[in-house]
């Protein structure tokens, strides 16, 4: 394996568990704020578009190498 082949691996597996960790900072942060279900949706959808333009990114910028 070399280590362009790693570092594309760890960087997905990395990125991964970092959004997980994301999500359930987002999801501690929404219990202890006791902030109900509509302020957790809230929450979700406003920090978890953030997520999403990183991930719509990545995926035009490797449509548009093709």
């Amino acid at each position: 394996m070399s280590e362009a082949v790693f570092s594309q691996i760890a960087m997905v597996v990395m990125l991964t568990g970092l959004i997980g960790w994301m999500g359930f900072i987002v999801w501690d942060l929404a219990k202890k704020s006791q902030a109900g279900r509509f302020g957790t949706i809230a929450l979700f959808i406003v920090l978890g578009t953030g997520v999403m333009g990183f991930l719509i990114k990545t995926v035009l910028v490797e449509v548009m190498n093709l």
